[in-house]
This record gives structure tokens, C-alpha cells and sequence, in this order.
């Protein structure tokens, strides 16, 4: 073998090994994973807003307070668990001060007071928590962070006195009446007016109880009243007591509040109701987005699908019921104003001319009965 041959063997075996040692070494490792950021926490549920109600009568009284509370229902089942309602029944206006301060120190952030007789209580609280809303049903004071709601009761009031003036037999009709207070003379004054619109021999006795809800004293009241003549009766109290009188004695009468046509269906000749729900839905929708305001005073009535009268009795003689829906369309329409001149009080005095309608500073102040009332009205109110 020549020497040229001997060096290519060496060179190829060299290649070879190098190959071989090559294969053998270890491979470069892949770069580890980049770390991955730890998965971000969920967002903490909000809170729900604690909204709570303050009321004068039992939520079973069937009348004013039961339809507050079904209000707080709607409130319930429009929001879910976005909210948390609570109410205290039973609150006297001695005690309202206490239990509205003490529902706002439990940090309810609306409360709402559902009696004219809570005002003052309310308006003291308000400024005590500034950043509380308080809401008061019926009343006209208000702060920065108070404001007031009401409803046009008399709309209903002057709808039912246009069945009453065709259903009595006596022209005398009855009003249980509560607390000697502008909305309470409104709703006899209305009574008696709607009446006379179809009867004007109508005259109105009126018998007070000096409170809210008391089935006792308003059935007490409804005998008095039909003892002295009347065969048809309202109220502005809150029970089913004057509607189930009145059926005992075969008098006639209306459902307050809600529908009370099933307490005594042979006297019912309809019911007022007012439904608080959509009041109240607008509120927590205002407190929630951040919209609500203090220094306000909403009024709601027929227009706005607060009132009604509703259930009107199939013996109500179609020709009467037609004038009592003739007066409700006109009343939503605003086609009608119930407090329009000329009004006359029962001691002859002309308190609104001829042509003019009432506007509500005229209304805020009503502390008499017009012609037709009889009595006296007791002084003091709640």
C-alpha cells in the first residue's frame, strides 16, 4: 500500500469517527415554556342595594298598606338579586323618627315612608344621613336628599261618586273619613261632586276616626252613617270593615286601595285602587344608574296609570256605568279636570270661580267641604 493510499484510509476513518461522536452528543434542549400569568380573579359581586318601607298598617290590611307592599314586591321581581328589600309594619308617627333613623344607620341607602303622618320624622332623619335617599308618600316637604310621591286618589273618588249618585235611593251618601288633611276633604269633596254630577240632590255625611286603619271604628263609623240615612258609602281608611257593613245591612259600597271585591260582593259596587309598583320601580332604577334627585315632588294619577276604578258591578245599570267610563277616559285624556270652577263650599262661599281649574297649590291647601257636605270639619290632621 503507498503512502497516498495510507493517508486517505486515516483521513476517511477520522470522518467517520467525528460522525460518530456527532450522533452521540446531546441534542440542545428547547427553551422552556414562557411562564403564563396567573388567571386574573373574577370581579366581587356588586352588593345589592338595601331598599326599605316604612308602614302605618299591617301588609295584610287589605287596603293602603298591602297595596305599598305589593309595590315592594314589584320592586323584587323587576330587580332580583340586585336589591334587598325590608319593610316594618305597624310603625305609629310617635315612633317613625326611630325606626327610619334606625333602618338607615342599618345602611339601607332608600327608605321609603308610606304615611302622610311620617314627614316631619323623615324630613329630621334625612339630614342626619345625607347619604341616604328618603322618599315620603303623600306630603309636600322635601330636602337634597328627600323628595315626595303622591297619588290623585280623588280622580278614583270622583269616578265612584257618579255610581254612588245613581245607585242610592236615598240621595244620602256616606264617607269614612281619617284624618281632616287636604287629600282626605279632597277625596269627600270629589265624592260629592262626581255624585251631584248625575244627582244634584245628593248630600254627604261624613263621620272621622282620627286614624288609618282601626276595622273596629270604621265598621262602627259605617253603621253610624247608615243609621242616619245613608245607602251608599266610601272611605279613606284602609280596612274592608265599611264594604263588609255594608253588606250586613244591604247598603252599598266601595273597595279602597286595591280590589276589595271579594269581601263583600253584594255591596261592591267597585273598587279604587292605586298601583305604587311603577313609582317605586323608577325610584330603585334612579338610586341604581345614579340619576335620582332630591327637592322633587311627583304626583301621579289615571294619566299615568296610578288609579283606577275597577271591578264595577254587573247590577250597576249600563247607562251609569257608561257615564262612570265616560269620566274615567276623560279624566286619563285630561279632557276633564275634577276641581274645575265654579266650586262652592258648604258655607256658601265660592272658593274656586267659574272656568277655573284647580291647580296644585289650590289642592295642597283644600281644608273645606263644598255644597253638599254636611258637618263640621274637626281640626288637626296627621
Amino acid at each position: 500500500m503507498n503512502e497516498q493510499m495510507t493517508r486517505r484510509l486515516f483521513a476517511m476513518a477520522g470522518l467517520a469517527a467525528a460522525a460518530v461522536l456527532a450522533g452521540c452528543g446531546k441534542k440542545e434542549a428547547p427553551p422552556p415554556p414562557a411562564a403564563q400569568a396567573p388567571a386574573a380573579a373574577s370581579a366581587p359581586k356588586p352588593e345589592p342595594l338595601k331598599a326599605a318601607w316604612v308602614y302605618i298598617g299591617p301588609v295584610g290590611d287589605a287596603g293602603w298598606t298591602f297595596a305599598h307592599d305589593q309595590g315592594r314586591k314589584a320592586v323584587e321581581a323587576e330587580f332580583g338579586d340586585k336589591v334587598k328589600t325590608t319593610f316594618v309594619e305597624k310603625v305609629p308617627y310617635a315612633d317613625g323618627e326611630r325606626v327610619i333613623r334606625d333602618l338607615a344607620a342599618q345602611g339601607n341607602k332608600v327608605i321609603f315612608a308610606t304615611s302622610f303622618g311620617y314627614m316631619d320624622a323623615m324630613l329630621k332623619v334625612a339630614g342626619e344621613f345625607p347619604n341616604v335617599k328618603f322618599e315620603h308618600a303623600t306630603g309636600y316637604k322635601t330636602a337634597p336628599n328627600m323628595r315626595v310621591y303622591d297619588a290623585r286618589f280623588y280622580h278614583d273618588a270622583y269616578v265612584s261618586g257618579i255610581i254612588a249618585g245613581g245607585m242610592t235611593k236615598t240621595n244620602t251618601l256616606g264617607f269614612v273619613a281619617s284624618f281632616p288633611i287636604p287629600e282626605v276633604l279632597r277625596n269627600i269633596n270629589a265624592f260629592t261632586m262626581g255624585a251631584q254630577s248625575v244627582n244634584p240632590k245628593i248630600k254627604t255625611r261624613v263621620v272621622w276616626i282620627n286614624s288609618w286603619f282601626d276595622p273596629e271604628k270604621e265598621g262602627a263609623a259605617a253603621q253610624e252613617l247608615i243609621n242616619k240615612g245613608a245607602d251608599v258609602l266610601l272611605q279613606n281608611t284602609d280596612s274592608t270593615a265599611v264594604l263588609q257593613t255594608a253588606e250586613k245591612n244591604g247598603k252599598f259600597a266601595f273597595g279602597w286601595d286595591s280590589d276589595m271585591s271579594s269581601y263583600a260582593p253584594k255591596a261592591h259596587l267597585a273598587s279604587n285602587i292605586v298601583d305604587w309598583g311603577p313609582y317605586y320601580k323608577k325610584s330603585i332604577k334612579e338610586v341604581m344608574d345614579g340619576t335620582w334627585k332630591g327637592e322633587q315632588r311627583t304626583i301621579w294619577g289615571k294619566p299615568e296609570g296610578a288609579n283606577d276604578v275597577i271591578k264595577i258591578a254587573d247590577f250597576v245599570p249600563a247607562e251609569l256605568k257608561a257615564k262612570a267610563e265616560a269620566a274615567k277616559e276623560g279624566i286619563k285624556t285630561g279632557a276633564i279636570e275634577v276641581f274645575t270652577g265654579p266650586i262652592v263650599g258648604a258655607d256658601g262661599k265660592e272658593r274656586l270661580a267659574k272656568g277655573t281649574k284647580a291647580d296644585q297649590a289650590w289642592k295642597d291647601k283644600v281644608d273645606f267641604y263644598v255644597k253638599g257636605v254636611e258637618g263640621k270639619i274637626p281640626s288637626g290632621g296627621k
